[in-house]
């Protein structure tokens, strides 16, 4: 009878201590809408894995992909809340302030060097008091990457190819412009719904990194892969300010640490998975470059219109294009 009741009371101070210990337990959720495969699911899933290995017993990251959670506008609601932790934006930010527009402007980056050179320069100075202006802090810049398009129609070899069809963009104003600026008409949708769009003939194209192509499994439904990288598209590891700054000084700092880390692993990830999905997705759908000059010349204009719409647009080119100078001079010179 005394083994029964002191084997039952062990039972239940185990039961309290681990009831106690899963109610202190707090999960930090990291919400994106990459799918696996993606760069942002293996961009997601290692930081949380950095951090889960340092954090305290009592912190956990937890990650959720593929939109689980919403698409980038409601997730960025969610962290305003405090319901996520981490987000991981992209064209989205673009809506929430012009400033980010400029990472919409066509051919601006043209490796991860220059993105790197430039993300450096213009992250806490310029990008960091907009996001703060609407209760965000960004963490780091990640990536997102060089966008490429797909379709149903035809292979994309110059502007004239995308008239009237109609291509999925990420919600943002300045994606949209420089669809319509190539003569397609552009359709902004969250990516969750794009797999379906383009196979029930809604839609009749996207673009998105290569990693996300895949990821998203756009290869079921699409004919033409056009390796055009019109864009790159950095992405931002987001918080609450609010709420992050709630959290112990010590997780904070261990965190942003991380965050910033991962930039490197990140660059290193995406240019491998490039290199093999170039091969892996050109078995899957027909292949080809775009003529870049027309393509450059039909889009310029997006840049004038950037100078004039935007508080400090021309300045902000002006920063990039030196960056930019520089960095090729540099590159030459070796």
């Amino acid at each position: 009878m005394r083994f029964a009741q002191a084997a039952t009371a062990l039972f239940i101070s185990l039961f309290c201590f681990a009831s106690v210990a899963l109610a202190d337990l707090k999960e930090l959720h990291f919400a994106h809408n990459g799918g696996p495969g993606s760069l942002f699911d293996a961009s997601a899933t290692e930081f949380a894995r950095r951090a889960n290995l340092a954090l305290p017993e009592t912190f956990r990251v937890v990650v959720a992909g593929e939109s689980r959670l919403g698409d980038d506008t409601a997730v960025l609601e969610k962290i305003k809340q405090g319901e996520v932790t981490f987000g991981l934006p992209s064209t989205v930010m673009s809506s929430m302030s012009e400033t980010f527009g400029l990472f919409e402007l066509p051919f601006l980056i043209r490796s991860r060097d220059q993105i790197k050179r430039i993300g450096d320069a213009l992250l806490e100075p310029v990008l960091q008091p907009e996001a703060k202006k609407q209760g965000f802090r960004i963490l780091a810049i990640w990536e997102n990457g060089f966008r490429q398009l797909t379709n149903n129609a035809r292979p994309i070899n110059r502007p004239e190819d995308l008239l009237g069809l109609k291509i999925r963009v990420p919600k943002g104003a300045w994606r949209e412009r420089l669809f319509a600026q190539l003569g397609a008409e552009p359709i902004p949708m969250g990516l969750h719904e794009v797999h379906a769009g383009l196979r029930s003939g809604a839609l009749d194209g996207q673009e998105n990194p290569l990693a996300q192509i895949n990821g998203a499994k756009f290869y079921e439904v699409q004919r033409y892969l056009t390796l055009s990288d019109h864009l790159y598209t950095p992405a931002y590891i987001i918080v609450s300010d609010d709420h992050f700054s709630k959290l112990p000084p010590e997780v904070q700092e261990l965190l942003a640490k991380i965050a910033s880390e991962m930039q490197a692993w990140i660059y290193r990830t995406a240019t491998q998975m490039e290199s093999e999905l170039i091969d892996q997705l050109g078995e899957k759908m027909q292949t080809n470059q775009i003529d870049i000059k027309s393509f450059k010349e039909i889009s310029r204009p997006l840049y004038g219109q950037f100078a004039k719409a935007v508080p400090g647009g021309a300045k902000l080119i002006d920063i990039v294009d030196q960056l930019n100078d520089e960095f090729f001079l540099k590159s030459s010179a070796r």
